[in-house]
């Protein structure tokens, strides 16, 4: 039988180390850059309470559609509008011998995602200007495509070429193959800054209702990407 261990082979064998002609070079490059957002999130939680079901279905469902009327009403800033969960729960009484219901409680949950942020500001207090609703967000990102993961894995490359360059140089060689590249993986992290953004004067949306609360003036988050690879190269005989 062959010892595995004589010839280790595989994903988990050992990396040449190179010779003195032609060594190893191995070095890790990083990047973190910035990028304004690309979309904007909100959740809405539209509620209805009453002591007859079918009062409170009633009631729930004609706001929602005054919820959803008005979320569609901006037009293409919506590039995308999602119901999510539903529920009507019914409430018992706390005390007595019998189980009675003292109430129902129904929500809908909405998830509307925008691509023009001069509505945002609008869009949320109108939205929270609605009876028995709820808005939660915004959360800024971009947008799984984005041309902005390209840049970041890029940018890691480069400078794990820049840096095996500089430790080379630094021995007196110059790099000579490479050998392996690992991408590690670039990942959206929690935004670091806040840029200043214009009040939102104007938008696509339907005319403004004139007894509705003021506009939030919210600032875009700018987001960071991150990319991190290792590079493994051979370079040419140090000059020692």
């Amino acid at each position: 039988m062959t010892d595995p261990t004589e010839h280790p082979t595989g994903p988990h064998a050992p990396l040449p180390y190179g010779t003195p002609d032609t060594p190893r070079l191995a070095v890790r490059g990083e990047a973190r850059l910035e990028f304004d957002p690309e979309i904007a999130r909100i959740s809405v939680t539209v509620s209805a309470r009453g002591t007859d079901r079918k009062a409170a279905l009633t009631d729930l469902t004609r706001r929602n559609e005054q919820a959803l009327t008005l979320i569609k009403s901006y037009g293409q800033a919506i590039e995308k509008l999602e119901t999510g969960t539903f529920s009507l729960t019914p409430q018992l009484t706390d005390k007595g011998r019998h189980e009675r219901i003292r109430a129902y409680h129904g929500r809908v949950n909405l998830t509307a995602t925008l691509n023009d942020f001069t509505t945002l500001g609008e869009l949320t207090t109108r939205l929270g200007d609605l009876e028995l609703t709820r808005v939660d967000g915004p959360w800024w990102a971009l947008r799984p495509d984005s041309p902005a993961h390209r840049a970041a894995r890029t940018h890691a490359v480069r400078e794990a070429v820049q840096r095996a360059r500089e430790y080379a140089e630094a021995l007196g060689a110059g790099l000579d193959a490479l050998v392996e590249l690992a991408d590690l993986g670039a990942e959206n992290a929690a935004p670091a800054a806040a840029p200043t953004m214009r009040g939102f004067a104007g938008y696509g949306g339907p005319p403004s209702d004139p007894g509705a609360p003021p506009a939030l003036d919210l600032e875009p988050q700018r987001q960071t990407v991150y990319a991190n690879v290792n590079a493994r190269f051979t370079m040419t005989r140090p000059a020692l």
